[in-house]
């Protein structure tokens, strides 16, 4: 198809009502975490029986793809295209909804198997979201910074991922400072019944909004060398890409995921005080990808330059500014400034080509866990929350050199990326695992190894992209 017909400036105000979707993925993702401990002290549950959360709720990604692939190919057309793009949000907002709902049974039951289906049936839906938001975000503007208008939905996603655990936390233990403050499973019904409601608001909002309901398709600005292949599962790339895309997934929410452990047993921290540092993390990423969203805001270099060393701080603000609010103690958190700046230098040796953020913020990730493994205290929970930082950028890079060169298998090699989410959830329930048959300290050997294969294949598609033609030496910045 021609790319004639892309849009010349972007439709901020269909972006405005369209990252709204990716606010609520990142507010329920991180409110996981606050759960997790909640669920293991109610329930008498092992880290490794905790991490079902996690389990259930990216597990549900790959549920969805398929089922969405599953009914294209039995109607013998993409579902989406036919059911039209905004309907379909509406579609996954009503599923998310529902699953909401079962928080309420669940809670009067004291059942945790009804717990982890109202999670399952939340990110189910959200599955169906991802699989149209992503496309439509780079549809509603020119080619050439669609990955940019991505890596600042994903900045949303992170203020989503920042707010959401303490605005759980309040709801689970309110304000007192009690460390024997009583947990209550009841009492994560009415935050999830009004999380639920703000899906059926925002289903009809985007139904009557400006977005396009039949956008014009997505293809690759470059030509397709390998146009002969019948299937995106043929491009070794993407192949790869979709480990890639199940790693990094795995060590982002698995780092956070199993903190709240290793600050309780390990450190003394009560459950509701983890809250502020799950929030750093989750922080961490709206930091990195704030940072890396800088080209889509100005196009001269000195102003970028500048804005490489505003925005992350800015960032950092309001993170301060959330827990402020929420009267935690702030002062442990100044340090953490520094390590922003560690970030800051890295993004700006990387250029923007993604290989070399990959591999670069990769060796990072490695160095930060490893320091993790090998301190205590603050210091071991500081470096573990600076993975945070180090896999902002990750899912863009990944995501643009995946689908390189697909061509008209573009669309396809996104849904297979999407399905590879899962990797979440299997990777914290892993980590779990070995935290119970080793410690929750080591367990986190698991993200090395995440990393490592990151940083393997940052190296290897570079050199079998080269072979089709496409070379990043040039700056290409990818985001989510």
């Amino acid at each position: 198809m021609s790319t004639a017909n892309l849009k010349s400036s972007t439709n901020y105000k269909a972006l405005f009502s369209l990252v709204t979707l990716f606010f609520f993925w990142g507010f329920v993702a991180a409110s996981n975490d606050i759960l997790i401990p909640v669920f293991k002290k109610a329930f008498s549950l092992t880290q490794g029986e905790s991490q079902l959360v996690s389990l259930a709720f990216y597990i549900a990604y790959t549920v969805g793809s398929l089922i969405y692939m599953g009914i294209s190919v039995f109607i013998k057309e993409d579902i989406i295209n036919k059911i039209g793009y905004k309907n379909a949000l509406a579609l996954g907002l009503l599923i998310s909804a529902l699953g909401t709902l079962l928080f309420y049974p669940a809670a009067n039951t004291n059942s945790f198997p009804l717990m982890l289906c109202g999670l399952f049936t939340v990110a189910l839906g959200f599955s169906l979201q991802q699989t149209v938001a992503n496309p439509l975000a780079i549809a509603l503007g020119p080619i050439k910074t669609g990955s940019q208008r991505l890596t600042l939905a994903g900045g949303v996603n992170n203020l989503g991922t920042t707010i959401g655990p303490l605005i759980v936390s309040f709801a689970i233990f309110g304000v007192s400072t009690n460390a024997s403050t009583e947990m209550s499973i009841e009492s994560v019904k009415i935050p999830y019944l009004i999380l639920g409601l703000a899906f059926l608001i925002v289903a009809v909002l985007l139904k009557f909004s400006s977005l396009p309901d039949k956008p014009d398709a997505i293809v690759e600005v470059k030509e397709n060398v390998n146009s002969i292949e019948s299937s995106a599962l043929q491009y070794p790339q993407l192949v790869l890409g979709m480990v890639a895309i199940f790693v990094y997934v795995g060590v982002e929410v698995s780092t956070a995921s199993n903190l709240p452990a290793y600050m309780e047993k390990t450190l003394g921290f009560s459950t509701k005080d983890v809250a502020p540092y799950i929030s750093l993390y989750w922080a961490s990423l709206m930091v990195g990808r704030w940072t890396g969203a800088v080209e889509a805001l100005s196009e001269k270099m000195n102003i970028q330059k500048l804005l490489k060393f505003i925005l992350p701080y800015f960032a950092f603000g309001i993170f301060l500014l959330v827990n402020a609010i929420a009267k935690n103690d702030l002062a442990p958190f100044y340090i953490y400034a520094f390590i922003i700046l560690v970030l800051i230098c890295a993004d700006l040796i990387s250029k923007g080509n993604p290989a070399k953020m990959l591999l670069l913020f990769s060796a990072l990730g490695i160095v930060a866990l490893a320091v993790g493994m090998a301190t205590d205290g603050l210091i071991s929970v500081y470096a573990f929350t600076s993975v945070g930082l180090f896999c902002s950028t990750l899912w863009p890079c990944i995501f643009t050199l995946a689908i390189s060169g697909l061509g008209k298998h573009t669309s396809q090699g996104s849904s297979f990326l999407i399905m590879m989410i899962m990797g979440g959830g299997i990777i914290s329930w892993l980590q779990g695992i070995i935290a119970d048959t080793t410690n929750i300290h080591f367990s986190y050997i698991v993200g090395i190894v995440c990393f490592l294969y990151l940083a393997f294949f940052s190296v290897i598609v570079s050199k079998i992209l080269k072979k089709q033609g496409i070379d990043f030496s040039k700056q290409l910045d990818g985001g989510h």
